[in-house]
């Protein structure tokens, strides 16, 4: 296979990393790769909170919009920054093998945070996660690209970080982690750890891309972006979602809460559809968080 692609890629470093991880696979197959770095809203957005703009494509709009205007061949994204609907003229052609998808923390580990220590995360699911274990931690907000959010552990009296152990493993920073948090408990963003890779419906990068797909790693993700596409666009509630391949079966780990914690829907679903098994759990969590909050 010989042929030559641009990937479209946000300049921050962990999507740069991601890209020259997409195209030293690309080039192991014989495709030469050129990387065509896009400005995305999201990183000129920075003084906006992530939970305003969460969801509306802010970091991938602009990458898309430049493989169907023909300035690249590939977008290559976090698969955990795409809304659930892939726009018109493109599809979601390869997810490569996925890395680890757990949420960890930099800092001190959670079970040695005394009482009302500070831990920093921008995320909602993050949020209510912790303040469903340790409701008397005090959450502040965060964001930046992942060597801003370090830095800022130790100030403002931040005792703790929690971000993507994919990103700290892709920068070279696996070294900082005080503590793994487990994603059958600690319920990663859908799509966390994946890199989706998309292209134009006939685009001649379609067979190179499909040799670097990862067919687990693929199934896992159109199974948590089912879950999403379920919830929908109007869900405020913080949920995350994590499949995995058992044999045939798409098993997929979700929960939806409150923000505060107070909440938690939890739940594990399984079948050989992927995404009848991320729409079904999506179903059952939300009934089951309407019954809690129909009763309080």
């Amino acid at each position: 296979m010989s042929t030559a692609l641009r990937l479209a890629t946000r300049g921050s470093p962990l999507a740069l990393a991601q890209a020259v991880i997409v195209a030293a696979k690309l080039e192991a197959i014989g495709v030469t790769a050129e990387l065509v770095v896009v400005d995305t809203e999201g990183d000129r957005r920075r003084d906006v909170a992530l939970a305003v703009i969460a969801g509306q494509g802010v970091f991938t709009k602009e990458v898309q919009a430049a493989v169907l205007e023909g300035a690249a061949d590939v977008a290559v994204h976090s698969a955990k920054d795409l809304p659930s609907v892939t726009p018109e003229g493109l599809v979601l052609a390869s997810v490569p093998e996925r890395a680890d998808a757990a949420d960890v923390i930099v800092g001190v580990p959670l079970g040695v945070l005394g009482p009302g220590a500070t831990v920093a995360t921008g995320a909602p699911r993050r949020r209510a996660l912790l303040l469903s274990e340790r409701p008397d931690l005090n959450i502040v907000g965060l964001r930046g690209n992942i060597e801003t959010r370090l830095d800022a552990l130790g100030t403002d009296g931040i005792d703790a970080v929690v971000v993507a152990m994919a990103a700290l493993e892709r920068l070279g920073l696996k070294g900082r982690v005080a503590e793994r948090l487990e994603p059958g408990d600690f319920i990663p963003q859908v799509g966390q750890g994946a890199i989706a890779l998309e292209c134009g419906e006939s685009s001649h990068a379609l067979e190179a891309l499909a040799a670097i797909d990862d067919h687990d790693a693929h199934l896992a993700l159109r199974c948590e972006r089912a879950f999403l596409a379920e919830l929908g666009a109007g869900c405020e509630l913080p949920g995350g979602a994590y499949a995995t391949c058992a044999g045939d079966l798409v098993v997929v780990q979700g929960v939806l809460m409150f923000e505060d914690g107070s909440s938690t829907a939890r739940g594990l679903y399984s079948d050989e559809d992927p995404e009848l098994a991320g729409r079904s759990l999506a179903s059952l969590l939300k009934a089951e968080l309407d019954t809690t909050r129909g009763g309080t």
